[in-house]
């Protein structure tokens, strides 16, 4: 049965220097669950605290009511998935998906309908003979989740899995983990630092920096509401411009200043007074009759949107799209514009702690 993994004040030191610290995460029972951050975040380090095979200087690791940091890694019940897939070249697909039931001594009867079944959900089947030498990447990775998944784990663990197959089949077999994760409703924690393969695949995802947890969220949440400006451009491509904030005429609204050429209202979490930073994804920028005068320095036709570089008077360059069916205009370089945004939608930050104010 699937467990829930509680992450409580966990702390993983190595000499002076802190991989992990102070870590706090609940992760429901069969959540996709998705540690992201950049190399040397602490990610790796927190899924192998939770597998068994690192040791926990301070907190605990729970799955579901049971305290897991003294039990071995080899009676967690866990599947793990590597990036290198650490499938046995000397075995065959079948005979590799078959090892972990082999080693809970399952009667043979039972280990063969699993392993068919198992091989039928990630569409090989037909390979079930065949050494690893003989399989593609992505083949040998459906054979490692097969195996990782056959056992029935209480919580499926994955370490990067698709960073060695190319950029077609990353897209084809995040599909299919995914597919597979719903329909058999496993506890999954999943690491990556690819920010659309975490947007595309998870449930929740934690952004990781310096082993602390600096957002969790839906990926929506995460995307729309970046909490802090390392969130905002870390995950997808955000445009960051100083303002000043002063006190709104309504109570819970911020009066919000960029230079001479907007003044507007966001509403924000609690009174500030000082500098400010906006930060707007490119679609939440807009070219207007009115706003900050800039110049196109390059326009990119991409199908469904308009890819914009855009220089301010400022001299501050900032990327702005706008979507094909919401316009029959195409600014040639060169032209004289003014760009705005929609006060709702961006976020907005203290200038010095850099603490998110907008809601």
């Amino acid at each position: 049965m699937s467990n829930a993994v509680i992450i409580r004040d966990v702390i993983k030191r190595y000499g002076k220097f802190t991989a992990v610290n102070g870590i706090n995460l609940n992760i429901r029972q069969g959540e996709f669950f998705t540690l992201l951050g950049p190399s040397g975040c602490g990610k790796t380090t927190l899924l192998r605290m939770i597998a068994g095979f690192n040791s926990i200087e301070a907190g605990d690791i729970l799955f579901g009511e049971k305290r897991m940091n003294d039990v071995p890694a080899h009676k967690r019940d866990i599947g793990m998935v590597f990036q290198n897939y650490a499938i046995f070249p000397h075995l065959t697909v079948e005979e590799n998906v078959a090892y972990g039931l082999k080693a809970k001594h399952l009667p043979a009867k039972e280990i063969a309908t699993r392993v068919a079944e198992a091989l039928e959900l990630v569409q090989i089947q037909q390979l079930a003979k065949r050494k690893p030498s003989e399989l593609s990447g992505g083949q040998q990775q459906r054979v490692a989740l097969a195996r990782a998944f056959v056992i029935e784990p209480s919580v499926l663990l994955m370490d990067e899995p698709l960073s060695n197959l190319d950029a077609k089949l990353r897209v084809q077999m995040r599909s299919i983990i995914k597919k597979l994760q719903r329909r058999l409703g496993i506890t999954t924690i999943y690491v990556t630092h690819d920010q659309e393969e975490a947007l595309a695949i998870s449930d929740r995802i934690a952004v990781m920096k310096d082993g602390v947890i600096m957002q969790c969220g839906t990926p929506v949440d995460i995307y729309a509401k970046p909490e802090n400006p390392f969130v905002a451009s870390f995950i997808g491509i955000s445009n960051f411009i100083g303002c000043k904030v002063g006190q709104g005429v309504q109570p819970g609204m911020a009066r919000v200043q960029v230079e001479n050429a907007i003044d507007l209202s966001i509403a924000v979490r609690k009174p500030y007074t000082g500098e400010g930073i906006i930060s707007a994804r490119p679609e939440q920028l807009r070219i207007s009759d009115e706003g900050m005068p800039a110049t196109i320095m390059l326009s990119t036709f991409l199908g469904d949107f308009i890819e914009y570089e855009v220089l301010l008077d400022n001299g501050q360059t900032l990327q702005l799209n706008e979507y094909t069916k919401d316009t029959e205009k195409l600014y040639p370089d060169g032209a004289k514009i003014h760009v705005t945004f929609d006060p709702a939608r961006v976020s907005l930050y203290t200038g010095d702690t850099q603490e998110v104010l907008s809601i």
